[in-house]
């Protein structure tokens, strides 16, 4: 769901730094696919989509569900190769994608005090940097960007199928792995080199400038870096104590966490460390999925922004990486199986990818893997797992 584009071509390390996987193979060394950590067994369902999640080759997997029902974990495979441990119960985990709705409730709070608004054009509040061959900030909204209607190239590289192009980030080398980047530099360099995609407005396409830029909207606007602004507004209120936002050049996940691995060249390797800067206001954070669980809950239950805006968050387009989903400003709409309506998000990033949201009678899931699926059957074996916690549990 909503992910970073996936990369295509050569085997090579770096090109895993930025999401490409290659054919699937499977995982040695795992550990018994049983379900573990809270002494439950979980519904029968969710048991064996849990399974086929650890037999496609994914070396764990970890379903934490809050609401009526309490606070449940639920984990299978293996969160460390080399020691066959578990996932640890509620550990920390790179949550990609999921850093944008901090970022667009952030976004919209700032509406709400009147310092932005949502139809007025980003050249308002970031001046002259959509520019370049034909991209132009005076065209583009606030909105569009919430909504991935802006028309703007995306800075990250590559997609199935799909070839690098010029002026994106490919991470070509090992040093980069490790490199502080800047958001203003990677949307400068992209512009530059390419032209808009589509006309603004003209359709939805998921494309992680946008939200670069509106991390650089919130510098500029509150005065303090959006990390800040995310802690401030959202994560102490809410008492988010293992969420945070990287601060720059830090590489470790804190705390306790399972190892993140990608498959190249038929090998497994562990990217549970690296510097997440290229990813900044589009996917860096790192959280527990009981916190998820309790952002989106607050989020969905009128605790971090005005009716209004909340409103104006949940109207939503078609969305091009998933059909039967739609897409709001920063949040996701998701039909389960069993006709419960489901908001969230999801991301994926080099290690580990997550999948949740909350249904409307309360139920908050959030399913973590610590290996992206490297092609769409993979990636429905995990939707499965996740409907079976909303359908079954």
């Amino acid at each position: 769901m909503n992910q970073f584009r996936r990369y295509s071509g050569k085997a090579t390390l770096s090109a895993v730094v930025v999401g490409a996987m290659l054919a699937a193979a499977a995982c040695g060394g795992a550990s018994s696919t049983a379900p573990a950590d809270t002494g439950k067994t979980p519904p029968a369902a969710l048991a064996a989509a849990m399974d086929k999640v650890v037999q496609s080759g994914i070396p764990g997997i970890q379903v934490v569900i809050d609401g009526p029902g309490g606070h449940r974990v639920y984990t299978a495979g293996t969160g460390d190769l080399s020691t066959g441990a578990p996932m640890p119960a509620d550990g920390r985990v790179r949550i990609g994608s999921n850093t944008k709705s901090f970022v667009a409730v952030v976004v919209l709070q700032l509406v709400a005090e009147g310092k932005v608004e949502l139809d007025a054009p980003i050249e308002r509040y970031l001046p002259g940097v959509v520019t370049g061959n034909g991209s132009d900030g005076n065209r583009v909204t606030v909105r569009q960007l919430l909504q991935h209607t802006s028309g703007l190239p995306d800075y990250l590289g590559g997609g199935p199928n799909q070839e690098n192009k010029p002026g994106q980030l490919t991470l070509d080398n090992e040093a980069q792995f490790w490199q502080q980047f800047e958001a203003a530099d990677l949307v400068r360099t992209v512009l530059a080199a390419q032209p808009p995609i589509f006309e603004p407005g003209a359709k939805m396409v998921y494309t992680n400038t946008n939200y670069l830029l509106l991390g650089m909207l919130v510098d500029r606007v509150a005065g303090r870096p959006v990390a800040e602004e995310i802690s401030r507004r959202i994560l102490e209120p809410l008492g988010l104590r293992d969420t945070y936002f990287p601060p720059a050049g830090e590489t470790v996940i804190r705390g306790p966490h399972a190892r993140g691995y990608e498959i190249v060249n038929g090998k497994q390797l562990d990217l549970t460390d690296y510097n997440p800067s290229w990813a900044g206001a589009a996917g860096a954070m790192v959280a527990t999925p009981a916190d998820l669980n309790r952002f989106f809950t607050a989020l969905l239950a009128g605790k971090l922004l005005a009716p209004a805006q909340l409103a104006e968050m949940q109207r939503t387009t078609s969305f091009d990486r998933m059909p039967s989903a739609t897409y709001g400003l920063g949040l996701v709409h998701l039909p389960a199986s069993c006709g419960k309506e489901v908001w969230g998000h999801g991301g994926s990033i080099p290690g580990f990818g997550t999948r949740n949201g909350v249904a409307a009678d309360g139920t908050a899931v959030t399913v973590t893997v610590n290996r992206l699926g490297d092609d769409e059957k993979t990636s429905e074996i995990v939707a499965a797992a996740v409907d079976a916690a909303f359908c079954g549990a």
